[in-house]
């Protein structure tokens, strides 16, 4: 489990099952402070949960076994989040006291908890960050689609998650950013709202740093940091290269892995992510449209000077292992465009619309679908290698 709700009376915080749903998917659960004090004293908990303890007005006739329960739990070493229901401020301030870590009211206003959880995370990893600040530089990971449909979206959404998932016991930390103004789907399929914080940073670029960038982002699952498309349609333009590049270097100082979803156009700024990027991964299909639409491409890479060689190519719903007159189409295909295609990504089918469409990542909608294997090889190679880097880098 990632958390547990605890309250004398579970049922009077009955809206707070879907929060807890939305960001740790089943990874959560709920109990009474009896229950949970018991778990807590013969260690049944982990000690790297989150513990969202409720109150409400007529616990405060005894709050012994809730003071209880927060000073067990600080001492524990346990995060501990507040969530108060028409309790007084007396009460309140005698729990934050015993060492809660914030609090929130109820009902729970939009995004609060993703809100605390995001600043807790920040806080903890503040003393880090700044012992750590000259080593940690991120690594940037586009994603760009060759056409439309081609699975680019599917394939960032899918290996932030993979990317996150893995690291998470390792003090990495993983951010997932669309950068499509216009109609970007991180959001959709991940199921998460999109903020009226990002069209402020976009609309008021001298506002951009580390904290506004940091409370424009969401929370997913606390485990990946996500900057949405903002709600409204907006110009690509919007922003110019030096923002993005300002943008890039925040979010290299704070996260270990960048995945960037890349809008189809081409734009003022794109060069400056394909400069600042250690891998860049385009995305094709076994089609008239990404040959195309690869060859224009490849022209304006040649014509600008820039790295096409961090360009590694990856084709999608790729012919199977049998399929011997699939693979001589892939290597006409490579030949015709002069290029090495290094990835091939398996048909995932169904499963992968369903999964977009529920809102889920692969691993936990399908996580024996042959798309999420292949998606989280890739994420495993890339960490050992940024690892072994940072290694030979210290060493």
């Amino acid at each position: 489990m990632e958390a547990f709700a605890v309250a004398s009376s579970p049922e009077s915080f009955e809206l707070l099952n879907g929060e807890l749903h939305g960001l740790f998917g089943q990874n959560w659960g709920n109990m009474t402070v009896l229950a949970a004090g018991e778990m807590l004293g013969r260690g049944a908990m982990a000690g790297d949960e989150t513990l969202i303890v409720c109150i409400e007005a007529q616990d405060e006739q005894n709050l012994e076994p809730i003071d209880s329960f927060v000073r067990e739990a600080k001492k524990a070493g346990f995060t501990v989040v507040l969530v108060a229901k028409d309790v007084s401020p007396t009460a309140l301030h005698r729990l934050l006291q015993l060492g809660a870590d914030d609090f929130a009211p109820y009902p729970l206003p939009d995004h609060a908890l993703s809100n605390i959880f995001d600043r807790l995370r920040d806080k903890k990893a503040a003393p880090a960050d700044s012992e750590r600040r000259k080593s940690r530089s991120g690594v940037i990971l586009p994603v760009y689609g060759a056409a439309g449909g081609v699975g680019a979206s599917t394939f960032a959404v899918n290996l932030a998650w993979e990317m996150a998932t893995a690291t998470r016991k390792d003090d990495m930390r993983v951010a997932l950013i669309d950068l499509d103004f216009q109609f970007g789907s991180v959001a959709t399929l991940l199921d998460i709202p999109r903020r009226e914080a990002v069209f402020d940073l976009l609309t008021e670029p001298e506002t951009l740093a580390g904290d506004t960038l940091s409370q424009a982002m969401t929370s997913y699952k606390s485990v990946l940091a996500v900057l949405t498309s903002p709600p409204e349609v907006m110009p690509l333009d919007i922003v110019n290269p030096e923002y993005i590049e300002r943008m890039l270097r925040i979010l290299q100082s704070r996260y270990d892995f960048i995945v960037i979803d890349l809008p189809k156009a081409l734009t003022d700024w794109s060069a400056s992510v394909l400069t600042s990027a250690e891998t860049y991964f385009s995305l094709l299909e076994l089609d008239m449209r990404s040959a195309q639409n690869l060859m224009r491409y490849l022209r304006v890479l040649r014509g600008e000077d820039l790295p096409g060689e961090k360009i590694q190519y990856i084709l999608n719903r790729a012919p199977g292992f049998a399929d011997l007159n699939g693979k001589t189409r892939v290597g006409r295909f490579s030949e015709s465009l002069g290029i090495e295609v290094n990835i091939l990504l398996p048909d995932g089918g169904k499963a992968v619309t369903q999964a977009g469409d529920q809102g889920e990542p692969l691993a936990n909608s399908a996580p024996k679908n042959p798309l999420r294997k292949e998606i989280k090889k890739i994420a495993g190679t890339l960490i050992d290698l940024t690892k072994e880097a940072r290694a030979a880098v210290v060493d």
